[in-house]
């Protein structure tokens, strides 16, 4: 794990694709004889490469984020219900998964910025009618400016109703 974390640290500055760092994540790993972080990033590797399959052509970047954050939040998911289920050496499997791939992911945008990103939105949307159809228009302005694998959802949701709960009240 550590030397995954140095591998990636070590880039460039220039932004190297996620795909890359896959790549070179494996590579890493399988020199130093890691075998569940060699499994782990070939297990999402497969999932690349499925989606690369299923539309006929390389996926882009952001799409291999949100596959990378669904299957982290997989992994949570099955700690959760290993320590509900009394076995903590199969949750500590999956959290140990679970820090590898997100040694991958590109941090998330800071509630500032969404902040800053929904004002602006919410300033050039229309603010009459049905509150879900303004909720509607809200969302589909601010997921053209920002990518979605880039943001906690929920946090937007949050947000933009609470937003929205202040300027009609």
């Amino acid at each position: 794990m550590l030397m995954i974390s140095r591998a990636l640290s070590s880039t460039s500055g220039i932004a190297t694709d996620i795909r890359q760092q896959l790549l070179s994540g494996v590579k890493t790993a399988m020199k130093t004889k890691d075998s569940v972080a060699s499994t782990t990033i070939r297990s999402i590797l497969s999932e690349v490469y499925a989606a690369d399959k299923s539309t006929g052509s390389p996926v882009p970047s952001s799409t291999i984020t949100a596959i990378l954050r669904k299957a982290t939040l997989r992994r949570h998911d099955s700690a959760i219900q290993f320590i509900n289920a009394s076995r903590p050496d199969l949750a500590q499997k999956e959290h140990r998964e679970a820090d590898i791939l997100a040694a991958f992911l590109p941090p998330l945008m800071s509630d500032a910025d969404i902040d800053r990103v929904l004002n602006e939105v919410i300033a050039e949307t229309t603010l009459d009618g049905d509150s879900r159809k303004i909720l509607g228009q809200v969302y589909k302005a601010f997921y053209s400016k920002v990518d979605k694998s880039n943001v906690d959802t929920n946090t937007v949701k949050r947000k933009a109703e609470a937003l929205l709960l202040n300027i009609n009240a």
